[in-house]
């Protein structure tokens, strides 16, 4: 059931091109709302709508909603580059029945960096009379406040290691070929949090990552769901795991010994598969590498393969994340038997972690990652987070390394929080 928070009349938009405002998350008003990688993207603040919705359709009543609020919409735009006119961003739940629900969100501004270009977004429920600067809209926000003494629970590992040797055991008996378990631990700060600070040091250790916050889910993510930009669809699948070393000559073995794993293959494949069906159903033409690449982040390595594909039909991005929502990498395969064992094994509410996030425009492109290497922030005690962290589970998993892999997973959240390991 969907739950209309704003009610927009007709919205006016207006988009200005202006010089570089400099660091983007330096100039985010706090609380507001982040999509950057590599020092581009796009910051937002303020609420000019907001549809707030859950259940298994909830992707689908935030598509109809938007489709209808950039129907009617008013926009002019002067920059005319991915990102710019009219805009929202969502994020939404990983599983049909969890209270996380989902929301997409019109911000009242919109700053942006893309290939040298620059721009300011305006967007207004009740008419532009008069346009404000972008100081104006700033109205004087104050630097990001440093984050107070965080503790963070070290996690359950008896149960963790239950949880993965039960799946191997149904994987075993042929119930299904792979799961995704995920396991969460609880941080708590001695003040109130402020986002800024975390996407900071997020944004400085993983810039080849989209230090993203949307709606309290905050983190930098590898893996691309889908981007759609005029017809053409991206998806970068990352599964398949190893933790580096910080030797550079051992790391490349490492890398080598990756590529070459057949348990780490089995999972990236399983993965591939998921995507590439779907965006069969809706491309003229679909490329797949014919070998993954490997991704190297301070943290972990994967198996990474960047699916492309050509669209037959006017698909928004919306429609195709809820389709490829969820994939292997995040659920396992056959999904819908992967999702009951989640749903026995795991034991927690992922919320909005490993579930879809990002942005879409009024031509229904955008840019939608899969929430992962990320917390949910308390909305009613802004001191609490929740941290969560997943593994792919396969014939050959083995409990001690699947949560080795988690803590390897949960290590930029502690390390953005500053954080020390114990209640």
């Amino acid at each position: 059931m969907s739950v209309l928070a704003a009610s927009p009349g007709p919205l006016v938009v207006r988009t200005l091109e202006i010089p570089h405002p400099g660091d983007l998350l330096a100039l985010l008003p706090e609380g507001g709302t982040s999509w950057v990688r590599r020092g581009e993207g796009l910051i937002a603040w303020g609420e000019s709508a907001r549809l707030d919705t859950g259940g298994a359709q909830r992707i689908d009543e935030a598509d109809a909603w938007w489709r209808r609020v950039t129907r009617h919409a008013v926009v002019r735009d002067d920059v005319r580059v991915a990102g710019t006119g009219l805009i929202a961003f969502g994020s939404f739940a990983f599983a049909d029945a969890s209270a996380a629900g989902g929301a997409l969100v019109v911000p009242r501004y919109v700053v942006g960096v893309r290939d040298g270009r620059c721009w300011f977004t305006v967007i207004d429920g009740d008419g532009l009379t008069e346009l404000p600067s972008l100081e104006q809209a700033l109205g004087g926000a104050t630097p990001p406040a440093a984050i107070p003494a965080v503790s963070i629970d070290d996690g359950d590992r008896d149960a963790w290691a239950h949880a993965v040797a039960s799946a191997v055991d149904r994987i075993g008996s042929g119930e299904l070929d792979k799961v995704v378990l995920a396991r969460a631990v609880d941080a708590h700060a001695d003040g109130p949090v402020d986002v800024r600070a975390v996407l900071a040091a997020l944004a400085a250790d993983y810039p080849s990552c989209w230090a993203f916050h949307v709606d309290g889910l905050v983190g930098a993510t590898p893996e691309l769901l889908a981007r759609v930009d005029h017809g053409l669809v991206t998806s970068r699948v990352l599964a398949g795991t190893i933790r580096p070393t910080g030797d550079e000559t051992a790391d490349l073995a490492h890398a080598a010994a990756l590529a070459r794993s057949s348990k780490d293959r089995e999972e990236h494949e399983y993965a591939v598969k998921s995507v590439t069906n779907v965006l069969g159903a809706h491309c003229a033409s679909v490329n797949v590498p014919d070998e993954p690449s490997v991704l190297h982040l301070p943290n972990v390595m994967h198996l990474a393969t960047d699916v492309t594909g050509v669209l037959s039909h006017n698909a928004s991005a919306l429609e195709l994340i809820r389709e490829l929502h969820p994939s292997a990498a995040v659920c396992g395969t056959p999904t819908l038997a992967a999702a009951h064992v989640i749903d026995e094994l795991e034991g927690i509410d992922r919320g909005r972690y490993a579930g879809p996030v990002g942005w879409i425009d009024a031509a229904g492109d955008g840019e939608w990652c899969i929430g992962l290497r990320s917390a949910e922030i308390d909305a009613a005690d802004p001191s609490r987070l929740r941290l969560f962290a997943g593994c792919g589970i396969v014939a050959a998993s083995e409990p001690d390394a699947e949560w080795a892999e988690s803590e390897a997973k949960l290590e930029p959240m502690r390390r953005a929080l500053g954080a020390r390991s114990g209640a």
